[in-house]
């Protein structure tokens, strides 16, 4: 198989984005696991989680408009350079203070040195962002699918290296050598990247694009997509029930394990994330994405109905696994969907919009449902009458107030996701995905990849070869790389 240009970009931007997310991950989890061994202060590491979340949301729709004003690789470039300077200022407080001062939840160098580590780490959701939209710019129409799901498969192993490496590192190492190592690995995709080129013309300045956020250029581009809201309704919704299990599958677990143990069961979990990218990437999402989004968004939510149904390590570290498994094709599906019906030039903004409602959308149930487990839920199912009316169904343990939450969670899931079918906004979207035009921008000098230059040459001024319409405006646009003929994997001959 003959390896293109655009193929070479695009696997060099996802080995670089595997990077930075495994390094702002990293430090991340470290920060959270240091918190809690030295504090052991839940409500320290409660409000670290919500506030990453709840960061990322803020950002998110600012994070879309930089992306669809400037080139990809610039958009990487800066996420990078403003991580590691995050980090490296992190490492100056870090020397600068004593652990104990860093440590005092009730002053000021805690919340600062937590808040600069946080930052570092939101930005990477710039490069993220960019990442999908570079997917519509590399990847021909019929492939993105499969690139969504590495690009899907490259997260999950990000999770599964933090989830174990940095409970290592802060056992081993302490929280400085961690820092440390967080800085030089940034710096380290920052250089990688400076040998990147990804060809794209200069972005043209949007002349309705008033503000930093624009977030009326954002509701624009959706609502020229008949259906495209309700998908991300419907995926914020999908998050709000993911943050059910967000909260309580930890204290679950640990009803089950001690927390060695847990550690364990947990990153074997997070091998799904794996499994599942890597089964998108072989075989995609077929010809309906949104139908393969809520057939397995069904399934989701049968299997978070019954994986507690008994108190069994073993349903619930395989209906762990078999969930984890099922959430790359769903982001995929939406990833996919979101790159043929929306505008190139605007996919950032759409891409923003989406992140920043389903990043808020999970720590708003779990902040909301923690509470009704603790003081109603757990306490009536430790009740005799709660023991005789669900006991046939739930049978006997410790957290049976937990199982019966994501047993009710489950089947709402399963109940919007098979009303969804019926509705008109599935109808008109999936008709729009199956009519729209590829929105991808042109490229200079497309041919067949196994002709020399001077054969591209020639193609690219043959009169029919010449675009016309925003094609023609996209391929007068200045280019940073040499022409390509972008395919992943090349068609078969």
């Amino acid at each position: 198989m003959q390896r293109t240009a655009a193929k070479t970009a695009f696997a060099n931007v996802l080995v670089n984005t595997l990077i930075a997310n495994v390094t702002t991950s990293f430090l991340w989890f470290a920060l959270t696991f240091w918190v809690y061994i030295e504090t052991q202060s839940v409500l320290a590491t409660g409000i670290i989680g919500g506030a990453y979340m709840l960061m990322v949301a803020f950002f998110a729709m600012l994070f879309g408009t930089i992306v669809d004003r400037h080139r990809k690789h610039t958009v990487m470039l800066l996420s990078s350079v403003i991580s590691a300077i995050a980090f490296l200022l992190a490492g100056v407080l870090y020397v600068a203070q004593p652990e104990s001062a860093l440590l005092d939840l009730g002053g000021p160098w805690f919340w600062l040195f937590s808040a600069v580590i946080l930052f570092g780490g939101v930005i990477e959701q710039l490069r993220n962002i960019a990442l999908s939209t570079t997917v519509t710019l590399l990847v021909p129409e019929d492939k993105r699918a499969n690139a969504n799901g590495l690009v899907g498969t490259v997260q999950g192993l990000a999770f599964l290296v933090t989830s174990v490496f940095s409970g290592l590192s802060i056992g081993f190492l302490g929280m400085g050598w961690t820092l440390a190592i967080a800085i030089v690995a940034m710096g380290l995709t920052f250089v990688h990247l400076l040998f990147i080129r990804i060809p794209e013309g200069t972005p043209e300045a949007d002349p309705e694009a008033k503000s930093a956020l624009d977030f009326r250029g954002s509701v624009r581009a959706i609502r020229l997509a008949p259906g495209l809201f309700a998908l991300i309704i419907f995926s914020t919704f999908n998050n709000l029930i993911g943050g059910v299990y967000m909260a309580l599958m930890d204290p679950y677990g640990l009803t089950l394990f001690d927390a060695q143990m847990w550690g364990f069961a947990l990153a074997f979990a997070s091998t799904g994330f794996l499994i599942g990218g890597l089964v998108v990437a072989k075989f995609g999402l077929g010809a309906k994405p949104m139908r393969t989004m809520l057939l397995v968004v069904i399934a989701m939510g049968f299997l978070g109905s019954v994986f507690m149904l008994r108190e069994w390590w073993p349903l619930y570290v395989l209906g762990m696994w078999v969930y984890m498994a099922l959430v790359p094709p769903v982001e995929a599906a939406e990833q996919t969907v979101i790159q043929k019906v929306v505008p190139f030039e605007r996919q950032g903004r759409v891409f923003g919009v989406a992140a920043a409602m389903e990043a808020a959308a999970a720590p708003i149930t779990a902040f909301l449902i923690a509470p009704i487990a603790e003081f109603l839920i757990i306490p009536y199912m430790k009740t005799r009458e709660g023991q005789q009316q669900w006991g046939w169904l739930l049978g006997e343990g410790d957290a049976r107030g937990i199982a019966l939450i994501c047993l009710f969670a489950g089947l709402i899931m399963v109940v919007v996701g098979t009303l969804a079918f019926f509705t008109k906004s599935y109808r008109k979207l999936t008709e729009l995905y199956a009519n729209a035009p590829d929105p991808a921008p042109a490229q200079e000098g497309e041919g067949d990849a196994g002709n020399d230059t001077e054969a591209d040459a020639a193609e690219g001024e043959r009169p029919d070869a010449v675009p016309s319409g925003r094609e023609s405006r996209e391929s007068a646009r200045r280019v940073d790389a040499p022409p390509i003929v972008p395919g992943m994997p090349p068609e078969p001959r």
